[in-house]
């Protein structure tokens, strides 16, 4: 999706510090963090919103936010 910042940073047109990727899922660390370890897990297929996620969908997300939490404790 054209207008989805998310999208643009999952396609590249937006450079991010990726932390973790998967066939599923990107993070990448937030530009403005409010903690010391500040990560932003988005899923490469464009979701309007987590309402609209289906079950497949927040698998993984969850499944990419734990990888991201391994990698934390790293």
């Amino acid at each position: 999706m054209k207008d989805c910042l998310f999208c643009r940073i999952v396609a590249g047109e937006i450079p991010a510090k990726k932390v973790y990727e998967d066939e599923h899922t990107l993070a990448f660390e937030d530009i403005d963090p409010k903690a010391p370890t500040h990560v932003l897990v988005v899923p490469k297929k464009h979701i309007r919103g987590l309402k609209e996620a289906s079950a497949a969908d927040r698998r993984a997300l969850s499944c990419g936010c734990g990888k991201c939490c391994a990698r934390a404790r790293d």
